[in-house]
This record gives C-alpha cells, sequence and structure tokens, in this order.
C-alpha cells in the first residue's frame, strides 16, 4: 500500500531531553493511524513537526513522496487537544478567514461552511461568538475549520475531548466518512476504544521510541497468547479437568462455575485448537469456545510496562 507520509530518521531534542529519538513511521495512504503513547512520549512533538510548528533536528518527512515544505501546510488539517479558536470572533467570520489561511478563496470557504453548516446543523451559530458557545458546540466549529479545505491528511489529536456521546458518534462517524472519500487520518487518544472502533493501523511510542507498528489486526497476532476462553457444561467435572491438565495449561484466575456451566481459560501449551475442542466435546457440552484475542489497551500497557 503506497504511504502518503514517511517518517524517517526523526529526532527532536529539547536543551538535554530527547522527545524524539530516530523515529520512522509509514501511514498508509487512506488509512486510519493510530498514533500512540503514554505523555510525555513524543506524540506531540512529532505531530507539531508534521504541522511544521516545530523543525526537527535531524531526518526528515516525506508527504506523498516530497519532502515536506511550506507548500504542504495546505494539503494538512490539523485539530490539536488544546483548541486554538478565537473566543470574541463570530463563528462565520472566523471560520471564513481560517479557510483563507489554508488556500481557500472566500467564494469556496463560504461554499465549504454552508456545506459543512448544514450537515451538522450548526446554521443558527453563524453570528455567535465562540465564548457564547458550549465547548461541545466549539469543538464542532474546530471540526469544521480543520476539515472544510478538504485535505488529503487529517491529524486528530484527542478529537472526541469535550463531547457528549451522541456527538462523539457523529464526529467518529464523519471522519470514517472522510476516510471512506480518500483522506488519510492520524488519530492520536487515550481512548483505546476509539482505536479499536476506528484505526486499522497503530503505532506506539513510549519514552521518545518507537515500539511498534502496523496493521492492527497484525499487531493483535503478534501479541497473542493461543489462549481460549471456554464454557462447557459437564456431567463428570472432575474427570474433564484431569484430563484438561495432563496437555493444556488452565489459568487458575479464571476458572469458575456458573449456572453448572464451567468456564474456563486455557492456555493451548503447544497444542491444536483442534485437540482442545475433541476433549471439550468428549466430556460435555460446548457451550461457547473463543481465542482470547487481546485488546488495544492490552497490548499497550505490556508494552510500555516492559
Amino acid at each position: 500500500m503506497h504511504s502518503i507520509l514517511e517518517v524517517q530518521g526523526v529526532v527532536k531534542k529539547y536543551a538535554d531531553k530527547t522527545a524524539l529519538n530516530e523515529v520512522s513511521l509509514s501511514i498508509p495512504k487512506g488509512s486510519v493511524y493510530g498514533l500512540l503513547g503514554p505523555n510525555g512520549a513524543g506524540k506531540t512533538s512529532l505531530i507539531r513537526i508534521i504541522n511544521q510548528i516545530t523543525v526537527q533536528d535531524k531526518g526528515q518527512i516525506l508527504l506523498d513522496g516530497e519532502v515536506l515544505s511550506p507548500k504542504h501546510i495546505r494539503h494538512i488539517g490539523y485539530m490539536p487537544e488544546e483548541r486554538g479558536l478565537y473566543k470574541s470572533m463570530k463563528v462565520g467570520e472566523q471560520a471564513l478567514y481560517l479557510a483563507q489561511l489554508k488556500g481557500l478563496t472566500k467564494q469556496e470557504a463560504k461554499k465549504q461552511l454552508e456545506y459543512w453548516f448544514e450537515k451538522l446543523d450548526i446554521k443558527d451559530w453563524w453570528n455567535k461568538k465562540i465564548q457564547e458557545l458550549s465547548k461541545g458546540m466549539a469543538q464542532k466549529i474546530q471540526f469544521v475549520v480543520t476539515v472544510l479545505h478538504q485535505p488529503k491528511l487529517l491529524i486528530f489529536d484527542e478529537p472526541f475531548s469535550g463531547f457528549d456521546p451522541v456527538n462523539a458518534n457523529l464526529i467518529k462517524d464523519e471522519i470514517l466518512e472522510l476516510r471512506d472519500k480518500g483522506a488519510t487520518i492520524i488519530f492520536s487518544t487515550h481512548r483505546m476504544e476509539s482505536v479499536e472502533e476506528m484505526c486499522d493501523h497503530i503505532a506506539l511510542i513510549h519514552k521518545s521510541n518507537k515500539l511498534l507498528e502496523g496493521k492492527l489486526i497484525d499487531v493483535k497476532r503478534e501479541f497473542r497468547t493461543n489462549t481460549y476462553q471456554i464454557g462447557i457444561l459437564s456431567s463428570n467435572v472432575e474427570r474433564l479437568m484431569f484430563q484438561l491438565t495432563q496437555d493444556f495449561k488452565i489459568q487458575p484466575t479464571q476458572f469458575k462455575s456458573i449456572h453448572d456451566e464451567l468456564q474456563l481459560e486455557i492456555d493451548l501449551n503447544s497444542k491444536s485448537p483442534n485437540e482442545l475442542l475433541q476433549v471439550l466435546i468428549n466430556n460435555g457440552q460446548v457451550t461457547h469456545f473463543q481465542e482470547k484475542i487481546p485488546t488495544v489497551n492490552d497490548i499497550f500497557i505490556q508494552s510500555v510496562s516492559k
């Protein structure tokens, strides 16, 4: 898959602190790419470099095969975690001004703003000042001014901050629709459930270093533990448990009996799922049999705890 953004060996230092240490990333075109890491990991430093707010000390960044330069600003949309709207300006006036900074003519800006204000049902806000809006309402305006110049690369830093669940879901759907129309999304968040729902690629940065990167499905496979969650109704639990403990590793903390159903977690211990399933079928009625796939949250905690 073609990469729209290539980060190649980027180093960034602030005095004696290294924010990014030889970080390289490849963001596939048309993807939702989760940029993950604890506070202070280096994510914001990288995002600021991509937006040309600061400059790296070493390495380079390519956008669509070209070395990143000021001309590329119009191809990037950035919604920072700390929002940057002028509180005393009217919504419409401010949105027109910011759109023109991104290279749109006044006529083009008005056309795009009419589209987005209609779509998000915020037409009545045009003459309101930002300070008159709730945080969630202001977030919608911030979202609109981030996307209205139709950039091919969009960077969202904690995009759901300040939104109630209904509006968070609305913005999520809009982001995915932008992806479907060809935009590439870099998505930085601490909400791991959002990563599970939206991202097809992820990278994890910790203490200025990249720990992992890849397709989400491949990263999950890498962290598999070959463990299965099982439910079974058995008339002879003692015989079943004896047979299971001969060849498989049972996680004792996951062993319990609920309404006569035995629920347990088993490490295959080099055996195949079919071998485990055969033992179960020979000893009772299997009610569920599912591999325990690590969540993004599991992967995050395991990686940064090493």
